[in-house]
């Protein structure tokens, strides 16, 4: 699980983002004493920062600054400040990206998807992926969410496995199906639909029925879970 820490001193958007983002999988830890900044990189060892440019004491460019001296970790500035000028000195003092106030929540999650994704999948384990808190094991077959998992059958995995790739892309019925070809899995429109029946299923059983939507004459694809196992 990727661990993120929040440098925003605004209590409202910062317990607004360590909601969303948890519910999205992420391990947040958020900064309420800043002049301690240091000492929480230190300790919870963040995959990535989201930084505030105006805070007590020190501004986020100074922290910027102090953790590049022993960190590379991707950092995301948030901040009202909106001028050229901002962005320009948020990048040059070693940020990888910059999201302006007031912003949109999927916005903002993509951006650090993608941080991440760029910063760590080549390292990271690439046996689990991730679609917000719930887990497909590549190595077992498993759906795990919270403390629960059901085992899923090669057919089941398959579909599962391509609608995790693709999220949040609705997936053609047609497209799925070349897919599992390509994986030597051979398929009807007619398989497909008992599969991805008996699919919804074992999610269910999990507490994630609405996991897989149908977008009618389009196909299929995941819907974000906003509450926890």
């Amino acid at each position: 699980m990727y661990k993120i820490l929040l440098i925003e001193d605004d209590q409202v958007i910062r317990s607004l983002l360590a909601k969303n983002l948890q519910n999205w999988g992420y391990q947040v830890e958020v900064v309420e004493d800043f002049q301690m900044v240091l000492d929480h990189m230190r300790t919870f060892q963040p995959h990535l920062l989201v930084l505030d440019i105006g805070l007590p004491y020190f501004n986020g460019y100074y922290w910027c600054q102090e953790i590049r001296k022993f960190s590379q970790l991707p950092i995301l500035f948030l901040s009202s400040h909106d001028q050229p000028m901002d962005i320009v000195m948020a990048i040059n003092m070693g940020g990888d990206d910059f999201v302006t106030k007031p912003f949109d929540m999927t916005v903002l999650l993509a951006k650090i998807q993608g941080l991440i994704r760029r910063s760590y999948d080549f390292l990271g384990d690439q046996s689990l992926l991730w679609f917000g808190p719930v887990c497909l094991d590549l190595k077992t077959m498993q759906v795990v969410y919270g403390a629960d998992k059901e085992e899923l059958t090669k057919n089941e995995f398959q579909i599962l496995r391509v609608l995790f790739e693709q999220a949040p892309q609705i997936v053609g019925r047609d497209q799925l199906m070349r897919q599992l070809w390509n994986s030597d899995i051979f398929v009807d429109d007619n398989t497909l639909s008992v599969n991805v029946a008996r699919l919804r299923k074992k999610l269910a059983d999990l507490g994630l029925a609405d996991l897989i939507v149908t977008k009618k004459g389009l196909g299929y694809g995941l819907m974000e879970v906003t509450d926890e196992a």
